[in-house]
């Protein structure tokens, strides 16, 4: 893993070729360095060019669905070749932009975990059911996207999964037709915060008994892995910032895959 890599990067190899990095929660508004919002995914399409393929890593525990099927959807229309890299975790909404590559790849030691959307809301009767509703659809959007790659799967054994939160190792993935090729086994640790650890109902034994590791990656491998980002903005910003933030958590208005 190159030494100047950030946990949202997106590189131009060559002049026919480009390569992303998605390492960090996909959300609808940035707020974080790691963080991976559409428009800065777009922004940075653009600024690609002409290329003829793409490398797409990820290493993700979802996030926001609107924006992960703004990225998928970018991706899949993309003229260039898409090859996704499942490098450590791909979850959630994250799972759902890693099927919009033309060749999959998943190394031995990864994971691909797939669920139905969620969502933490309030408001009367009425307005619960039509967020219900409104639940069906993004659903359906992603349930597309899977059966599109994975054909092997039937619609009521895809359901089946994704009512169980079912987490896949990489010969699993293959099995069921989600990825096209496993690599080998690599020593990148899961990225997954412990906000979205907590909202999982099956994460993987292995997984679970080493929380600490997955959520904190020691020193030597984040040197490894990402640049310090750079301090941009004022400290009077990250404040108002700060209490933005909190006032939206509060209201608990929060809609995640």
């Amino acid at each position: 893993m190159k030494s100047d890599q950030t946990y949202f990067q997106m590189n131009k190899k060559a002049n026919n070729k480009a390569e992303i990095y998605i390492y960090g929660d996909i959300v609808s508004s940035k707020w974080d360095d790691s963080d991976v919002s559409a428009t800065d995914f777009k922004k940075a399409l653009d600024d690609f060019g002409d290329v003829s393929e793409i490398d797409v890593h990820i290493n993700s525990s979802g996030g926001n669905v609107f924006a992960g099927h703004a990225i998928y959807n970018m991706l899949k229309m993309h003229k260039a070749k898409v090859n996704i890299y499942v490098d450590a975790l791909a979850a959630s909404i994250a799972s759902v932009i890693a099927m919009s590559g033309d060749t999959i790849f998943m190394h031995k030691n990864s994971l691909l975990m797939i669920h139905n959307s969620w969502i933490m809301t309030m408001g009367n009767a009425k307005q619960l059911r039509e967020t219900a509703d409104l639940l069906d659809k993004t659903d359906k959007a992603s349930n597309t996207s899977y059966l599109s790659k994975a054909k092997k799967l039937s619609e009521e054994e895809l359901q089946q999964m994704l009512e169980a939160e079912t987490w896949l190792t990489a010969d699993e993935a293959l099995e069921k037709g989600f990825v096209d090729e496993i690599l080998e086994a690599n020593e990148i640790a899961a990225s997954i915060s412990k906000e979205q650890y907590k909202l999982f109902r099956h994460v993987p034994e292995s997984i679970e008994q080493d929380v600490d590791k997955i959520t904190t990656i020691d020193d030597a491998k984040k040197n490894a892995m990402v640049e310090t980002p750079k301090e941009t903005m004022s400290k009077e910003e990250k404040d108002a910032r700060e209490k933005i933030k909190k006032s939206c958590e509060s209201l608990k208005i929060i809609m995640n895959f």
